[in-house]
């Protein structure tokens, strides 16, 4: 009897050993990932915590802070990405309000100044000055309705479009233009009516800013076109040109707020980075898509899809 008490003692006493080993250990364990999680927060490195144990309750611990550490990192990216668009939307605004704004106070020194300036010459400065305010009034405008479409405050109210009538009144609304720049206008619109659920208004707007994008910046192609076509359960619209094109490093730029390519900002090519923009929030506003494809003198094109509707 004494021998079985002395051996379960000691068997007591070997759990006993077992477990404080365990939970020193364990302890050890954490120390390590409390360390080594600060270490990478502080220095915002790529480095995941790693750690040989077998217990699952500390695997899914290792589990779940590496999954933090990943949402961590995705933010901080996104952040310097904000950032850097931000100082580059901001120099874009600088840009865009001081160019007209500096043309306004320079003709008004003159005018103030010129007591015995010709009345022809005083009223072609007073013209440009017109002119330039509207850039400015403008300007504003396009930035005030994309504020609303981003914060949901301007809804679309969405019916029953005919596509092929729209496309017709908006390529005529461009022709005059078209035919005096010397430029081949292809258009391809079936008899048949496409019907989608859109906003007449709204899909002006985005047709008029595809259209005269391809004007601007097409033109060196010598023709523009303009096709609706029906593609599975889609009606897509392309506006197309043989210009330039767009470069693939611009791409994935080209949608984004007040993002201009280079030569955008001469006078030549003067424009505001925010056409393309409202055009995406405008088509996505009524549950469609745009698409970009461009391979410079020999095709770009800009693609809206919608949902057909069967009636």
């Amino acid at each position: 009897m004494i021998t079985f008490f002395g051996g379960l003692v000691v068997a007591l006493l070997l759990i006993i050993l077992w477990q404080f080993l365990r939970l020193r250990e364990h302890g050890r364990q954490l120390r390590y990932i409390q360390t080594k999680l600060t270490g990478i927060m502080a220095s915002g490195s790529h480095e995941r915590l790693l750690l040989f144990n077998s217990d699952p309750a500390l695997q899914q611990l290792l589990a779940a802070l590496n999954a933090l550490l990943n949402i961590n990192h995705k933010g901080a990216v996104e952040r310097a990405q904000l950032e850097t668009s931000m100082r580059h939307m901001l120099a874009n605004i600088s840009h865009d309000l001081k160019t007209p704004l500096t043309v306004v106070l320079g003709y008004i020194e003159t005018l103030l100044q010129s007591d015995d300036l010709p009345a022809g010459e005083r009223e072609v400065m007073l013209r440009t000055i017109h002119t330039k305010a509207q850039e400015v009034i403008a300007l504003m405008n396009r930035f005030f309705d994309l504020a609303k479409l981003e914060s949901g405050d301007k809804e679309i109210p969405l019916g029953r479009v005919e596509l092929g009538e729209l496309c017709r009144r908006n390529i005529l609304s461009f022709y005059e233009l078209l035919s005096t720049g010397g430029s081949d206008v292809q258009i391809e619109i079936p008899d048949e009516p496409l019907y989608i659920m859109g906003n007449e208004e709204a899909l002006d707007r985005v047709l008029g800013n595809l259209l005269s994008n391809a004007i601007t910046y097409g033109a060196d192609g010598g023709v523009l076109g303009l096709r609706l076509f029906l593609k599975e359960e889609q009606v897509c619209i392309e506006v197309w040109d043989k210009g330039k094109g767009i470069a693939e490093m611009h791409q994935d730029k080209i949608f984004e707020r007040l993002y201009t390519m280079e030569d955008s900002r001469n006078r030549e090519y003067q424009g505001s980075g925010l056409g393309l923009t409202i055009t995406k929030r405008l088509t996505e506003q009524m549950n469609g898509s745009i698409t970009l494809t461009s391979k410079p003198y020999v095709r770009t094109a800009f693609t809206l899809s919608f949902r057909r509707l069967d009636f």
